[in-house]
Parts: structure tokens; C-alpha cells; sequence
């Protein structure tokens, strides 16, 4: 059947995939605004290398518990209750932030912050995934990645305008996150719920009207169709069960990928600016511009990766970006060890946000909303996720300790080694997933 046949609403799934992917603005916006509040951190609370790292890292503590709560919640509740929750969460967590009178409560507060958060970066693009036609998935699930570049691009800039307001910037700085939070909240409350959802829990009639919603009647009845044969003979699943032989060779593809998107080095860039600028005795005007360029390259390139995912593919852009990254690290490393000016090492960190932003960020994404069956896609992709925010956790947890010890240029060599690495398992264990619907993918990656 072909797609004139199938007759898809293109305008209304495009609404609900940018309503769900402001998830991903949340979590840009606390990606984001660490790199423009630390300076004003380190004088307000004195922080030295461990507590810098540790205060940075705890977001990615707290998105530990809410991918693996949100795993739940999205197979026994559904995905839109799990939505909800995120954002309610997150909008409490930026207040509490914003008024935190000592460092144990601020950490505290970011703690729980990374609790929507985490929730947010598991539910929005398995639920965007769930509900989009397989030529348009890739598409509208890197819209996820779109809104976190928009949320560190905003909050960057909202973060430069805020600096000059004195010591207490910050606190501005935090307590905004409220807003789109509260935005995501009421927008969440229109979307449906995921029809792949709906029919593992049984509720036949509002998975058709749903898939009715989204397409033709013969879109509906065929999709209906394919999403109950998946769905034979699944239970409630455990985490146990992502283990299984048959899932086993997904499941591992799923952890290494999330785990190699934050290993790879970028996220330092994105959280610590103003530490790889200060090093190189850029002032703090010019440490907090440098978070805007960063910002305004992400956006661009991320909207270029939107346009190939379903062109060129997912593997060709992870191929691309894993040793462009290494080699970009390589000239970076240099750059910094013999402190050429800023305008250099600016060029080599926009390579490096650009590579990044056109493969490894939007595709891993992609990538682990689509590889997973529909009977343990909940919690296969929460697992996956966990993966991630440890190793994020692990990645600025100890930056600021190795560039203490190294050189700030120091760590860049060994997230050269890492994008190599990457590149080869993306070589030999990734295969293509473009253009199939999930359950044609399931029949494929899954060894029965």
C-alpha cells in the first residue's frame, strides 16, 4: 500500500511530535544553564573541582531515577500520565533552585530537576516514535533533538542577558525553567495516547480512534493489524526481559550508542565553556558569548541532520560524526595545549558542536526509539537511557578533576580515542533502520 493510499495527516502528527519534544526544550534549558550559572556558582557557594563536577553531574543522578521510574509508568500507565509528571517535576525543581539558600538544597533541587528530565529525554521520543509513520520517524523523533538545541540556544541567550545583573543572576537564571515547563504541562494534556500503548493495554477502540486520527481508515486497519501481531503473547514486561537472547544484540546496540553519545567528549564543551575559555584567558563576557555560538551552531546543524536522518540514513551519519569527532579532538587538544588565542579554539569547538549535531546527538535518539520490540519497548528503552545520564554523569563528574591534573586540553586526547572506538562498533554491530515501520524492524533485529 502506498502513502497516497494511506493518506496521513501530516500537519496534525507534526503538532503532536512538537508538542511531546518539549521534553527535549527541558532538558536543553538544565543542559544549558549550568555553562552560564557555574561562574556565579563557584563564588556563591565556593565550589573547588570535586564539588564543581559533582554539582554538575547531579542532574544526570536524578535522570537515572526517572528513566527507570518513567520506564514503569510508561508500561503500566502509558506515555502521556509519564509526560505529565516530567513536567510538573521540572517546573517545581526550577523554583526550588532558584530559591536555594545553601549548596546541599541547590544540589539537592538540580537532583530533582534531573528527575523530569530524565523522565522527559525516555518518553518524548519514544512517544513521538510511536505515533509517526515509518517515512517521516526519523524526522519527527530528531524534532526531540531540534527542541533541546532550542533550549540551550534560548537559555545561552537568556544566560547572557541575565549577567550583568550581579552576583544573584543565577537565581534568575534557574527559576525561569518554570515557564516552559508549565507550557510543556498544558500541552501534554491535549496530546492522545500512543496507540502501540493502547493496545497493549487492551483499549482497542481509542487505538483506532487514535490511528484514525493520524491517517486513513486503511492506514488505521493495516497499522492495527501489523502493531497486534507484535504484541502476541507480551505481558507486563520486567527488566529481566530486555535481557532475553532474542532482544539481547538490540539491547546491547541500545546501551553502547547512549552510552558512546555522552562518552564522546561534547558535553564538556556544552557545560564547561567558560572553564576551556577561562583557561585560555578569555574574560567572562567572552566566556558567557561563546555559549551563544555554540548554541546558534547546534541549532543549525541539528536542523540539517532533521532534513538527511531520512535520507542518507542513520548509520552514514554516525560513521561521519563518530571520526570527524576524533579528529576534530586531535586539533582541539593542540589548539588548547600551546593557548592560542580564542578565536582559534572557538573554530575548532564550533567544528566539534557541528560535527556532534549532525550525527551521534539527533541520531542516538532515533536510534533507541526505534530498535527496541513494542512488548519491552518501555523499559528496553529506559535501560538504554540509564546508560546515557551515567555515563554523562561519569563525563562532567570528572572533567574538571582530569583537567585539574592534565590540562584543561588534557582529557580531549582520550575522547579522541573514544570517537574511534565508537566509529568502529558503529561499522561492525549498527545496521540501517530507515524507512521500516517498527515492526518491520523487530522482525529484523531481533534474532527469534
Amino acid at each position: 500500500m502506498n502513502d497516497s493510499e494511506l493518506n496521513f495527516k501530516h500537519s496534525y502528527i507534526l503538532g503532536i511530535s512538537f508538542i511531546s519534544a518539549l521534553g527535549g526544550y527541558l532538558f536543553g534549558f538544565d543542559f544549558a544553564v549550568i555553562a552560564g550559572a557555574l561562574p556565579f556558582l563557584r563564588e556563591a557557594f565556593g565550589l573547588n573541582a570535586w564539588w564543581e563536577g559533582f554539582l554538575t553531574g547531579s542532574l544526570a543522578l536524578g535522570c537515572i531515577v526517572g528513566c527507570l521510574l518513567a520506564g514503569k509508568l510508561a508500561d503500566r500507565y502509558g506515555r502521556k500520565p509519564g509526560l505529565l509528571l516530567a513536567a510538573l517535576i521540572f517546573a517545581i525543581s526550577s523554583l526550588g533552585m532558584a530559591y536555594a539558600p545553601d549548596l546541599s538544597i541547590f544540589v539537592l533541587m538540580r537532583f530533582a530537576a534531573g528527575i523530569g528530565v530524565g523522565m522527559a529525554s525516555m518518553l518524548s521520543p519514544l512517544y513521538i516514535a510511536e505515533i509517526s509513520p515509518a517515512h517521516v520517524r526519523g524526522r519527527n523523533v530528531a524534532i526531540n533533538q531540534l527542541t533541546i538545541v532550542i533550549g540551550i540556544l534560548v537559555t545561552n541567550l537568556v544566560n547572557y542577558t541575565l549577567a550583568d545583573n550581579g552576583p544573584e543572576a543565577w537565581r534568575w537564571m534557574f527559576g525561569l525553567g518554570a515557564v516552559p515547563a508549565v507550557l510543556f504541562f498544558i500541552g501534554v494534556l491535549w496530546l492522545p495516547e500512543s496507540p502501540r500503548w493502547l493496545l497493549k493495554a487492551r483499549q482497542d477502540e481509542r487505538a483506532r480512534k487514535v490511528l484514525s486520527a493520524i491517517g486513513s481508515e486503511a492506514f488505521a486497519a493495516e497499522t492495527f493489524s501489523t502493531i497486534q501481531a507484535s504484541l502476541k503473547g507480551a505481558a507486563r514486561q520486567s527488566f529481566r526481559a530486555v535481557f532475553e537472547k532474542a532482544v539481547r544484540p538490540a539491547v546491547i546496540v541500545g546501551i553502547t550508542l547512549a552510552a558512546f553519545q555522552q562518552l564522546c567528549g561534547i558535553n564538556v564543551v556544552f557545560n564547561y565553556t567558560s572553564t576551556i575559555f577561562e583557561s585560555i584567558g578569555a574574560d567572562l563576557d567572552r566566556q558567557l558569548f561563546e555559549t551563544v555560538a555554540i548554541g546558534t551552531v547546534n541549532l543549525i546543524f541539528t536542523v540539517i541532520a532533521m532534513w538527511q536522518v531520512d535520507k542518507l540514513g542513520r548509520r552514514p551519519l554516525m560513521l561521519i560524526g563518530s571520526l570527524g569527532l576524533s579528529v576534530v579532538y586531535l586539533v582541539l587538544a593542540g589548539v588548547l595545549q600551546l593557548e592560542m588565542n580564542a578565536t582559534v579554539v572557538s573554530i575548532f569547538v564550533l567544528m566539534a558542536i557541528a560535527m556532534y549535531a549532525t550525527s551521534l546527538a539527533p541520531v542516538t535518539w532515533v536510534l533507541i526509539a526505534e530498535i527496541f520490540p513494542n512488548k519491552i519497548r518501555g523499559v528496553a528503552s529506559s535501560i538504554a537511557i540509564v546508560s546515557l545520564w551515567i555515563a554523562y554523569f561519569i563525563l562532567v563528574f570528572t572533567f574538571p578533576i582530569l583537567a585539574e591534573i592534565l590540562g584543561t586540553y588534557g582529557p580531549f586526547y582520550l575522547y579522541a580515542a573514544i570517537c574511534f572506538a565508537g566509529f568502529l562498533f558503529v561499522k561492525h554491530r549498527v545496521k540501517e533502520t530507515k524507512g521500516q515501520t517498527l515492526e518491520e524492524l523487530e522482525q529484523q533485529l531481533i534474532h527469534r
